[in-house]
């Protein structure tokens, strides 16, 4: 029966996903091992991962051969972050016995999808990709942009497919993803004759886009995020530099709401919403300083943190536990998406 998804996080909070889940439902989702997890992570896309755990099939996939797209220059970073993401994931309550963690690489059949896939999409089409624009942007490609990175999100489109995933949890920037995922399903399905492959649905939090401490989008390559596992002098630091209004000079001026960084993070993090509301109309009379704001974020954050910082310092205890997770996981996923690939090479013809 399917039913509407609503439960508590760890911080008190509640997160309510609108797309009904199912028992029947397949749900795929991961990171690029680029450095730590961080708390935009964890309100974009880890609380609904802990909250569809046990409820239906989910795969949290290790993006390393996507991470290589803007990383080729550094093989090595990517490598070493491959565990330290997955210790993040179990450091967050992911349970490897209810959710699959997997490594891409270690998945040649998502390679393949991959090429297959790159035969149904323009470079038109993959360049009107907003979110694809903007990094390229950001990162001042100009035209020489790697073609790995340009075509990345077919590489996605190849993830969902090949685990036939149903529900794919995203940040807000990701839906043109998840919209181009499914336009090479509808491809696939035409060349089959059939319904070879399902359509993806995407799933956002309730904070699809948290920024970073500078008001920019939050970033582990711009270093503007709180990660996971920071400690305790690294939260004070980076609460106490967030960005709130310029024009709030003095405690008795009125303060903008709207942009201020630590707002953001109380409505994303604060389990008492009514006493974030009534801040946020004193903020914006006047007579509540930005120093007090923070305060009580750090507190909150500290709430949030301490059991993650404690689980993961608890994982080195157990050496060899990372790994085998990985080597359990990837094992599990490789025949999935094994099969997945037999279906699409029939519809390419491939094995007549």
């Amino acid at each position: 029966m399917s039913s509407s998804l609503m439960v508590s996080s760890s911080a008190g909070a509640s997160i309510g996903v609108a797309v009904p889940v199912s028992a029947a439902d397949i749900v795929l989702t991961g990171d690029r091992p680029t450095g730590r997890l961080h708390l935009g992570h964890y309100a974009g896309s880890l609380q609904t991962r802990l909250a569809l755990q046990g409820r239906c099939a989910q795969t949290v996939l290790v993006a390393d051969l996507q991470a290589l797209t803007d990383n080729a220059g550094r093989p090595a970073h990517v490598a070493a972050h491959v565990r330290e993401v997955v210790s993040d994931y179990l450091a967050v309550g992911l349970d490897p016995a209810q959710t699959t963690i997997a490594v891409q690489s270690r998945l040649p059949a998502l390679a393949e999808l991959t090429v297959l896939y790159l035969n149904l999409v323009s470079v038109a089409r993959l360049e009107r990709n907003p979110t694809v624009g903007a990094e390229i942007e950001m990162r001042a490609f100009a035209r020489d942009i790697p073609a790995g990175f340009l075509t990345y999100p077919v590489s996605q489109a190849a993830d969902i497919t090949g685990f036939r995933a149903t529900i794919v949890p995203v940040g807000e920037d990701q839906l043109p993803m998840v919209e181009l995922s499914n336009e090479i399903v509808r491809r696939v399905n035409r060349l089959a004759g059939d319904a070879a492959l399902p359509e993806s649905r995407a799933m956002l939090s309730p904070v699809p886009r948290l920024p970073g401490v500078d008001g920019r989008k939050a970033s582990k390559s711009l270093g503007n995020a709180i990660s996971l596992s920071a400690t305790p002098d690294e939260v004070r630091r980076s609460v106490m530099a967030m960005y709130t209004d310029p024009g709030h000079a003095r405690v008795s001026d009125p303060g903008r709401v709207e942009g201020n960084v630590v707002f953001a993070y109380l409505d994303a993090f604060d389990p008492a919403a009514g006493e974030v509301a009534e801040l946020k109309r004193a903020y914006a009379r006047g007579g509540l300083g930005d120093v007090t704001l923070k305060r009580r974020l750090i507190g909150v954050l500290e709430a949030l943190l301490e059991p993650i910082r404690a689980r993961r310092a608890a994982l080195g205890a157990t050496p060899g536990l990372i790994d085998d997770v990985i080597a359990a996981g990837t094992a599990a996923a490789r025949s999935r998406t094994e099969a997945a690939l037999a279906t699409v090479r029939e519809a390419f013809a491939l094995d007549r």
